[in-house]
Order: C-alpha cells, then sequence, then structure tokens
C-alpha cells in the first residue's frame, strides 16, 4: 500500500480489549456510510466519486487548466473554507510553497494566488498589486454566489478583468465552479457566458477537493489529475473492502474514539515538512466542522515539526495531558542534499558529514515520537511513500472516509454544519442585511 497507519507508539495507552471491543462500532459505522442509512445521508456523493466523477467534465477541466496555463500569468483562485483548503493543500503538497517564487520556465504555468477567503482589504490589495499589468484569469468557486467574503472578492477581480479585457474578454477569463442548475453565480455564469463547472448537490465543501473545487486549480498547476483520482480510487478500495485490523481508515476512526473516551480532547496533526502545512489546514476544516456539533468531537490542532517544537514543543512535552499526535510521515521527500564537511568546525556538525539532511529528519522526528510518549501523549504515524499526485490522493481520501466513520460512531451527523451559520447571522445584521434590521439593533447594545 502506499499509505499505512501505525499506531505502535500509543499502544502503552490502549489495550488489546479495548480495540477488540470497538471494532463492530467501526465495522457498523462503515456499513451506515456505504448504505446511506444514517444522518446525512444526502451528502455522500463522495463515496463513490473517485469512480463515478464526470468524466466528461473532467476533460473540460484539463483543457481549461491548459487554456489558463497558456494565456495567463497569473491565476486567482476565489472561493471560502473547503471552496480553497483542498487546492491550496495540493497546490503546497504537489509543487511545494514556493511555487509562485519559481521562474514561469520552472512552473510551467502561471503564478496562483487564494482570495476571498478572508475579508482583509490588504490582502486583496496585495493580489491586485502582484497582478500589475500582467495577464490573469479568475475562478470564482462557491455553490450559492452569495457567500459574502468570496462573493466581495469577486466583485473586485471581475471589475478589474473587465477594465482590462472588455465584457466579453473577461468572460473568457472568468471560471465559475458552482450549481449545476440554481444559485446566483450560475444565473450570473449563464448571463454572462462564464465556463462552469458543477459542485455536485450531493458533495459538501469540506468532501469536494476531487470535484472541480478542487480539481481546477490543481490542473493548473501542472499536476496530473488523473494520478490524483488513481490514488483515490486505490485508497477507496481498501477503505471499503479491507478487514479492521489491515484497515488503515477504520484504524484511525476507532482509535481517535478511543482516546476522545479516555479524556484525550486534542488531536495534533503532525508533520516533518513544510509541504504538509496546508494538508493540515484542510484536514482541521474536514474534523473540526464535521465533529465539533452537540457539544462532542475532538478539538483538531495542527503542528509544523521541528519547527513548533521551538515553540509549542514545551506544552506538548509537559503540558497537560489532553492530546495525542497524529504524524504525516513523507518516507521519501524526492531530493537529496548532503552535510558537507567544513573544516572549521565551529557548528560542531562535522560528525554529520556525508549524511542527507533528510536523515538528520528522520531522526528528530524518531526521537520526539519517543520523547512525547514517553511524555503521556499517544502518537499514531500515517506513512506515505513519497509526496507525489497518487499519494496525495490516497491522503485525501483516507482522511474523508475515516471522517464520516468516526462522525457515526461519536454519534452525529457528520456532513451538516448548523453551527457555521451563527456567525453569519450576526454579520449579516451589522451590515444591515435585508431582513435582518430588526435584530441590529439588539446586537449593538450588547457590544
Amino acid at each position: 500500500m502506499g499509505l499505512t497507519f501505525n499506531y505502535k507508539q500509543a499502544t502503552p495507552f490502549l489495550s488489546d480489549t479495548e480495540i477488540r471491543n470497538i471494532e463492530n462500532e467501526a465495522l457498523e459505522a462503515r456499513e451506515t456510510l456505504l448504505k446511506g442509512t444514517g444522518e446525512g445521508r444526502d451528502f455522500l456523493g463522495w463515496v463513490d466519486l473517485p469512480l463515478n466523477y464526470d468524466k466528461e467534465e473532467f476533460s473540460r477541466i484539463k483543457k481549461a487548466a491548459q487554456k489558463i496555463r497558456k494565456e495567463s500569468e497569473v491565476f486567482v483562485v476565489i472561493g471560502i473554507g473547503g471552496s480553497y483548503l483542498g487546492a491550496k493543500a495540493a497546490l503546497e503538497f504537489l509543487k511545494k510553497g514556493l511555487y509562485n517564487n519559481k521562474t514561469r520556465d520552472q512552473r510551467g504555468g502561471p503564478e496562483i494566488y487564494f482570495c476571498g477567503n478572508s475579508i482583509s482589504t490588504v490582502y486583496i490589495k496585495d493580489i491586485i498589486d502582484v497582478i500589475g499589468d500582467r495577464d490573469f484569469s479568475v475562478n470564482i468557486i462557491s455553490k450559492s454566489g452569495t457567500t459574502t467574503e468570496p462573493a466581495v472578492a469577486f466583485r473586485v477581480f471581475r471589475k478589474l478583468l473587465e477594465q482590462k479585457y472588455g465584457k466579453a474578454g473577461a468572460a473568457s477569463r472568468i471560471y465559475a465552479t458552482t450549481d449545476k442548475e440554481k444559485g446566483a453565480l450560475k444565473k450570473s455564469a449563464d448571463k454572462e457566458g462564464y465556463e462552469t463547472f458543477v459542485i455536485p448537490d450531493n458533495v459538501g465543501g469540506r468532501f469536494s477537493v476531487l470535484t472541480a473545487v478542487g480539481l481546477l486549480p490543481i490542473a493548473v498547476s501542472g499536476a496530473n489529475i488523473d494520478k490524483l483520482m488513481l490514488g483515490a480510487q486505490k485508497q477507496r478500495d481498501h477503505a471499503i473492502n479491507d478487514d479492521f485490523k489491515k484497515n488503515p481508515a477504520l484504524l484511525y476512526a476507532a482509535l481517535r474514539n478511543i482516546m476522545l473516551r479516555k479524556g484525550k480532547s486534542v488531536e495534533i496533526l503532525a508533520n516533518y515538512d513544510p509541504c504538509v502545512h496546508y494538508v493540515s489546514e484542510w484536514w482541521k476544516q474536514l474534523y473540526g466542522e464535521s465533529e465539533g456539533k452537540d457539544h462532542k468531537g475532538l478539538f483538531p490542532a495542527a503542528v509544523d515539526l521541528t519547527t513548533d517544537l521551538h515553540s509549542l514543543g514545551q506544552f506538548i512535552q509537559d503540558g497537560s495531558r489532553i492530546m495525542f499526535e497524529t504524524i504525516i510521515d513523507i518516507k521519501n521527500p524526492g531530493e537529496k542534499i548532503l552535510v558537507e564537511k567544513d573544516e572549521a568546525n565551529t557548528d560542531g556538525l562535522n560528525y554529520l558529514q556525508g549524511e542527507a539532511i533528510d536523515y538528520i529528519n528522520r531522526c528528530a522526528m524518531k526521537g520526539t515520537i519517543l520523547a512525547h510518549t514517553d511524555g503521556g501523549v499517544p502518537n499514531f504515524v500515517i506513512k506515505l511513500e513519497r509526496a507525489n499526485e497518487e499519494a496525495l490522493g490516497r491522503l485525501f481520501y483516507f482522511f474523508e472516509f475515516a471522517c464520516g466513520v468516526s462522525g457515526y460512531m461519536l454519534g452525529v451527523n457528520p456532513f451538516n454544519q448548523p453551527g457555521v451559520e451563527s456567525y453569519k447571522k450576526n454579520m449579516f445584521a451589522l451590515l444591515g442585511k435585508p431582513g435582518y434590521e430588526h435584530e441590529r439593533d439588539e446586537l449593538l447594545e450588547r457590544l
């Protein structure tokens, strides 16, 4: 397998009896997920998506990506939450964090920036300044077209496009990923002639990375989306068919629930390569929004190691024993840099001469796992062979499937997000949105 799950370093905190006792729960939760008999059954399209995706649209996505790569120096992706985190995670994982700083020849395509994920005036202006007089295109991603953050950003960048290229020229550079038939963005796209891609009705935003939501930006980066889907297909086969003890997704879902029941209320997703940082951000939304309801759930946190060993490391080692760690380990980084001998040896590192920097990193990882385990923090390890498209497809699907199973084991609906609407209602009232006026005065008094 290209993805494995190891809980050896958590065995001091788990008993065989606990694992045996929770096995049937995990299997029943998988059955509920696969048969669609649980809450949120209308949002299970992602389960079979790696096999049953729209092949015609998939082909159009690749053609659109080639067009954007050819005619644009900058590509702006506008979306929030699940409408940007998956694509951002893929870009960082596959093309690394300095992608935009490389030359056009090194990238092979446009610089890619994500907007509409905040309401920061400074950030929007920074992207405008980065674009300058260069050619650019926009991908607006919104199911409804009325979500505040992306809708505000789209107004700004649509105006810039129309000023630069005219209405018709701008329309040829705007790509709308939205509802198939309804909504403000779909209506506008049909009227203006934007090329459109579909957010399926039965796939929620945080599970949408393998739809056009994620696939178009990922393809624009030059990544191979066929291999991405292949990885997801392979992991799906393991998730739905493998026995409990050989099933990474079921084991992960079950063991994290054991940890929660034993008083571990925080899960820390840790990595030892910056390319995984935004995978952690995507994971935080996936699990936080899926499980954090009815006053239940694990709090999903993340650290970048060894970086955060010099900040949060003290707390993880000696602070409140409320957490466990899950490490994403990339076995082969794909690059090799050796430590060279220094005659002066002022840093005392000559004992490492000839060693690969990755070897040092792996020793740091192993040493930290042992130290944290000794300090009372159980550790799980998810291992990938390398950071490529197939591995990422596997990882995306692994986490999604485990999330569905884990949510049902927890006793919540993993596919809704009622709490997200609370801040929106208050914001709309404070902004004076029609229909919310009567609540504005009350909120102002409270402030």
